[in-house]
C-alpha cells in the first residue's frame, strides 16, 4: 500500500485547527476556522478525491477523537467523506488511548512500534492508507522516509502561530509536482512525491543569464 499525507495549510504552513474556532485549542491557539471565510465548492470535490483514493485511515490520538466526535453524526449517504470515514478501516496511533478509545467503527490500535507497524501496512496488498490532520503523526512519518505522497490544499491566508507540516527543524526535501489546480477562491491543490533536495545557482554566460 501506499502512504498518504492528505492536509490542509495556510498559506504560511498552519495546519491547525482549520474548521472552526474550537476545533484545537491545544497550545492556546486561538485562530481556528481560518479557512471558513476561503471555502468554495471547489474545495469539496478536491477533499471528496482525496478520500476516494483511499483504502484505509490512519491517525494520531487527537485527530481522530475530533473527526470521530464530529463524522459520525453524519449520516447522510451522500457525503462521501462522511461515508469514507465511518466506513473503512481505521488505525488509530496512541499509546494512551487504551482499547476503550479505538471506539470508531473498524478501528486497529497501534500502541507501540509506530513506524514498524505502519511499514507492515505499507507492505500489504491494496491500494492507500492515508494520513489526514494528525500533525506530530505526519511529521514523524515523513521524517522516517514513510511518506509517498503529499496531497496540501493551501488556503490564501497568513495565521501565525499554529502547528506546521514543515517548520526550520525539517530536513531539506524535493518534490516531484504529480498535480496542481487552482480554484476560483484562490485555493491551490497540489499532489506531490517526495525527491531529493537538490541546488541550483544563476550565472552570466555570454553576456546572458543562465542557469549554471
Amino acid at each position: 500500500m501506499e502512504l498518504s499525507v492528505n492536509t490542509l495549510l495556510s498559506l504560511d504552513g498552519v495546519m491547525q485547527g482549520p474548521g472552526a474556532p474550537d476545533e484545537d485549542t491545544s497550545g492556546g491557539f486561538t485562530r481556528g476556522g481560518w479557512l471558513v471565510p476561503h471555502a468554495d465548492e471547489d474545495m469539496g470535490r478536491i477533499v471528496d478525491g482525496w478520500f476516494a483514493a483511499g483504502e484505509a485511515l490512519l491517525f494520531g490520538r487527537s485527530t481522530y477523537a475530533m473527526m470521530r466526535d464530529y463524522w459520525r453524526e453524519v449520516t447522510d449517504p451522500g457525503d462521501r467523506v462522511a461515508t469514507a470515514l465511518n466506513s473503512r478501516p481505521k488505525y488509530l496511533v496512541s499509546t494512551t488511548a487504551g482499547r476503550t478509545g479505538a471506539d470508531w467503527g473498524d478501528t486497529t490500535l497501534i500502541a507501540e512500534d509506530v513506524l514498524g507497524s505502519v511499514r507492515a501496512l505499507k507492505e500489504r496488498p491494496g491500494g492507500e492508507i492515508q494520513v489526514h490532520g494528525s500533525w506530530r503523526l505526519a511529521r514523524a512519518l515523513h521524517a522516517a522516509g514513510l511518506v509517498d505522497v503529499f496531497r496540501l490544499l493551501v488556503f490564501p491566508t497568513v495565521v501565525g502561530d499554529g502547528k506546521r507540516l514543515f517548520d526550520e527543524r525539517t530536513e531539506p526535501l524535493g518534490f516531484t509536482v504529480e498535480g496542481s489546480a487552482a480554484t476560483p477562491a484562490g485555493l491551490l491543490s497540489l499532489t506531490l512525491r517526495p525527491a531529493p533536495f537538490t541546488t541550483g545557482g544563476f550565472g552570466v554566460v555570454d553576456g546572458r543569464e543562465t542557469v549554471l
